[in-house]
């Protein structure tokens, strides 16, 4: 039975789960009942061992000494060491409380031994890992010690020392995530510079880069205002099988976050008593070890439309909050910046968020039609039901008497106007949530379908009418305040994320259309279009298109499964199903592996023979080198076209494939393909005066378009490419990373937006023909030095399957996408995502700077050596690029992989490739650092040194433990070890993906 205290903090719990103005009021636990004095935990001062980060004795997050945090008697200096120092401790009490659980729940022989391969891995560190020639053989020493120690383990004993060293990153991680708010925090309260204190004045925040334009660059107030309230990011959310923390463990570790902010506040206030501490570290005790009793591995598969309700998660609980807080700041800002009069639209839309979770079905079978239909639907009764509440809250609050002549007329003469004109705003919402709920139960079910009545909300534009309706009534009647403080946010949130939460892209793969046209005119005997050329096939596609005449009745294609295969069935479908659609619900139709204009005309035609009513914007996706290089002659092709011309209105998105580009050619040379084709592409479209935009793919890895410097990023995109509007993917895990909390989601936000006005108003220098010349050799050459061996070597295959855990990911329930387009394909059909994720997890990082070496040594031991160390130094773009593939090498560990090699590889040539793949590394490093002038990689990146010093040595854990259970899994024929070996394998993956800060 449950004590009494411990039952009345869940009961207070429980209680307190409501929404709350005060997040920390909301999520905090309940206080312990009494704190006896043996228990208390003191503020008191660090004992200066050197003790274990999971074995320190008494726990607490009130142990260090933070009380000077505020004084503001402090150097910024001295703020900040006490600060960083803050992190460290937060860290050690988190991760010996883990230690304290282990012991209680696992017993000390476990415990006993997580230390003990932890100290091994500290040893193996500080004799230089295997890179002080000096200390070699005592590395080489320490090191067989650990891999001896593992192969020691059982199988159950892998999975928990396992689960130990990914759990204490995770808890790592939300401490690092946690912190980088509070110095945030920090970097507002003590701005030198005055400002408002909405934002940090840091370069890549609204708060410096605003102020900035207009004082330094001489950017006119209006100018900056115009590009603020017209300018988008539009962040597009992706279920990629790269996020491998369960969202339940999410839940918990966005507890923990908010129990450090307390833990922060009270420390800051310098008065916090004895039962305060004892209460937050139970609390955290509490989280910690729900954490640890809790299953972290995936049972099973999720569903696409199990990853759409995660999507959505971001927004619900996350967003909803963030984003109108985030606008109220960045109107704040532009006031005192620019000038009262250069407020923030109300309705302008800064951010979007859109979704391809549950639209995507490009190599994914089990999105269908009925999948697309659920999530739309599912999402218009969460909106529903979102905006009701809110509306129900203004209703509470809103009792004013007076109101302006246009909403008396509405609503007569009766004494609550406001409340008269709200409650059948909120009915029609409730009708709108139960019509979506209805229909969503006809989709499972098979049942009827029922049109709207009409009475329920289905545009957008009708809703912010209403509300906008409201606001101007309390602006008239001298409420302005009231006005602002109840209505503003809503109507912002009504604006960005509409009625449907998110708007769900269509992908599919241009082969799947022409598969469809082709059985459609052999059905009606026009011959093959597979069989067709180009040109025959444009001319029938734009004839067709100027017809306006249906080629089948809905269903039709159910009629001959002799023509009609699955497959085509299921895209025409598809394309029945957009038909079916109501305003917003879907927004771009990108088509994967697109090569030529047919692949466009051939969806537009598609759509107008289903009678969609207002087609999507069709989106060519161009993916390979070779159709990054054929782009502008496919768009020219497209853009000469009066058929196609006269559809688009005059503005066109295209897609950029960072992923898949990079994997056909290395990082390098596609990182040039990308730059040059978005140049040539907006070329083409001023030539035909077609506004461009582009929507940019990008994953998390540096390897797959990905960079941690968000702001840097985006700078380096060819000038006049983004021009306001920057689409791109948030793929993976980083949507927790950069959404998972509110103050790191509205720091996301702040450097997109500020990213994007910079981008638009700062000179940056252009590439000089001296400069191209020199990127197109270092290209030619890298793209060779990548293929050589990705491509043209016979051992690279047996060696990628056999050194890393490609194999073993598609058994794992970490993605409801097939790891491959093609089952039976090689290394090429391979999606980027498996591809990029696999060499992460060995810590070779493979595809981010293979052929980047060789390229470099070349043009430096040429003519072209000064040229190339002064685009380096001057040119933007080029040291983005040159600086991401130096923090990789810097957070690679060629030790480590060697290990996967000399436990997994058995092939004795792949061996040696191996051994030649990790000379090519340790040259491009020394490549590398010639170039930047640096004597050690990523010296100037102090943050990632030292997180990497700390987390290397978990990871290197990790790691070893990863190779000991592959081997016994690739070896084992029991099923029950089988069991616990798959698990203790996801466990690793986990872990080395928490350590490395990203999976793919």
């Amino acid at each position: 039975m449950l004590s009494a205290r411990v039952a009345a903090k869940a009961a207070i719990r429980v209680a307190s789960r409501g929404r709350s103005s005060s997040r920390l009021a909301a999520l905090r636990c309940a206080p312990a009942a009494v704190a006896s004095e043996s228990s208390t935990r003191l503020i008191s001062n660090a004992t200066g061992k050197n003790l274990s980060s999971i074995n320190e004795p008494n726990p607490s997050l009130f142990k260090f000494p933070a009380a000077g945090l505020g004084n503001d008697e402090q150097t910024n200096t001295e703020a900040q060491s006490v600060i960083d120092s803050q992190l460290r401790a937060d860290v050690r009490a988190m991760g010996s409380l883990l230690g304290k659980i282990i012991r209680e729940h696992e017993g000390q022989e476990i415990f006993d031994k997580v230390e003990k391969m932890r100290s091994l891995a500290k040893e193996w560190r500080e004799a230089g890992a295997g890179r002080n020639l000096s200390r070699a053989p005592e590395a080489d020493s320490t090191f067989s010690s650990m891999s001896e120690f593992a192969s020691s383990l059982s199988s159950s004993e892998l999975f928990l020392i396992s689960r130990a060293f990914t759990h204490f990153l995770a808890l790592s991680n939300a401490a690092e995530s946690h912190h980088r708010g509070r110095k945030l925090r920090q970097a507002v309260t003590t701005d030198p510079t005055g400002g408002i204190g909405a934002f940090s004045t840091k370069h890549d925040s609204c708060g410096g880069v605003v102020p900035k334009l207009v004082s330094e660059s001489g950017v006119e107030a209006k100018d900056v205002w115009e590009a603020l309230s017209t300018q988008t990011v539009e962040l597009v959310l992706t279920a990629h099988p790269t996020e491998v923390n369960r969202r339940t463990l999410l839940a918990k570790k966005k507890r923990i976050q908010e129990l450090l902010t307390e833990a922060d506040f009270d420390r800051a206030a310098g008065s916090v008593t004895p039962y305060k501490q004892k209460d937050i570290d139970d609390c955290l005790e509490m989280i910690i070890s729900g954490i640890w009793q809790s299953d972290e591995v995936a049972r099973q598969k999720p569903t696409p439309i199990t990853e759409a309700d995660r999507g959505v998660l971001v927004i619900e609980s996350i967003l909803w909050e963030t984003l109108p807080t985030f606008l109220r700041k960045l109107d704040a800002t532009m006031r005192s910046s620019l000038g009262d009069e250069y407020d923030l639209p109300l309705t302008a839309t800064p951010i979007k968020i859109s979704s391809w979770m549950g639209g995507d079905r490009d190599g994914n079978p089990n999105v269908t039609p009925n999948v697309t239909r659920e999530v739309c639907l599912s999402n218009r009764a969460k909106a529903a039901s979102i905006i009701g509440a809110d509306l129900a809250t203004i209703y509470s609050k809103l009792s004013i008497t007076n109101c302006s002549d246009e909403l008396r007329e509405i609503v007569g003469d009766t004494r609550e106007p406001y409340r008269e004109f709200l409650e059948p705003m909120m009915d029609k919402l409730k009708r709108t949530a139960d019509w979506a709920r209805e229909e969503l139960d006809a989709v499972h079910n098979g049942g009827p379908r029922n049109e709207p009545d009409g009475d329920i909300y289905l545009n957008k534009a009708d809703l912010i009418d209403e509300l906008m309706l409201m606001h101007q009534s309390l602006y008239e009647t001298g409420n302005e305040i009231i006005a602002d403080k109840m209505l503003t946010d809503i109507i912002r949130n009504v604006s960005t994320f509409g009625l449907t939460l998110v708007q769900l892209d269509i992908r599919q793969e241009s082969d799947r259309h022409a598969e469809a046209l082709d059985c459609i005119t052999r059905y009606l005997g026009l011959g093959s279009y597979s069989q067709w050329d180009e040109p025959t096939r444009l001319s029938w596609l734009q004839k067709e298109l100027s017809s306006h005449r249906p080629f089948l009745r809905p269903g039709e294609w159910n009629n001959d499964s002799d023509i009609f295969s699955a497959t085509a069935v299921d895209t025409l479908e598809t394309f029945r199903m957009i038909a079916e659609q109501h305003d917003d619900s879907l927004g771009a139709y990108v088509i994967s592996q697109a090569t030529s204009a047919s692949d466009v005309l051939a969806v537009l035609l598609l759509q107008r023979d289903a009678g969609v009513k207002k087609p999507l914007r069709v989106v060519p996706l161009f993916e390979t080198l070779d159709d990054l290089h054929g782009a502008a002659d496919t768009m020219d092709t497209l853009f000469s076209l009066p058929a196609y011309k006269g559809s688009i209105g005059g503005k066109q998105e295209v897609m950029i494939g960072y992923s898949d580009s990079a994997k056909d050619a290395g990082r390098l040379a596609a990182s040039w393909a990308q730059y040059e084709t978005q140049e040539k592409l907006a070329g083409v479209a001023a030539k035909y005066d077609v506004d461009l935009s582009f929507f940019h793919g990008k994953g998390g890895t540096v390897g797959r378009g990905g960079n941690p410097a968000t702001f840097n990023a985006i700078l380096a995109h060819a000038p006049d490419t983004v021009n306001g509007y920057f689409r791109v993917t948030e793929q993976g895990e980083m949507i927790n990373q950069n959404f998972g909390h509110h103050d790191r989601a509205e720091r996301t936000l702040d450097i997109y937006t500020a990213a994007v006005l910079a981008e638009k108003l700062t000179e940056r220098p252009r590439p000089t023909e001296e400069w191209r010349n020199v990127m197109k050799r270092l290209s030619d050459v890298s793209c060779e030095a990548y293929r050589g061996i990705v491509r043209g070597d016979e051992r690279f295959v047996p060696y990628f399957r056999s050194a890393t855990p490609e194999l073993e990911l598609s058994s794992l329930n970490i993605g409801s996408r097939p790891a491959k387009r093609n089952a039976t394909g090689g290394v090429e059909s391979l999606r980027a995502i498996p591809w990029n994720f696999s060499w992460t997890q060995t810590r070779l990082n493979l595809p981010t700077w293979l052929g980047v070496g060789e390229a470099i040594n070349e043009v430096l031991n040429s003519d072209d050596a000064d040229t190339l160390r002064t685009m380096y130094a001057e040119w933007g773009s080029f040291q983005t690029t040159v600086d991401l593939v130096e923090m990789v090498l810097a957070k690679s560990e060629p030790g480590i992989a060697a290990h996967y090699d000399k436990i997994l590889v058995k092939d004795e040539m792949a061996k040696e490739l191996g051994q030649h793949v990790r000379k090519i590394h340790a040259e491009t490093e020394n490549n590398v650092l010639d170039l930047t002038g640096h004597t050690t990689l990523s010296e100037d990146n102090v943050t990632l040194r030292q997180l990497m010093q700390v987390r290397n040595r978990y990871v290197d854990c990790l790691n070893i433990l990863q190779v000991e259970t592959l081997s016994r899994l690739r070896s084992s024929e029991d099923e029950v070890e089988q069991k616990k070996l798959n698990d203790a394998l996801l466990t690793t993956i986990t872990g080395i993906a928490n350590g490395m800060g990203n999976t793919g």
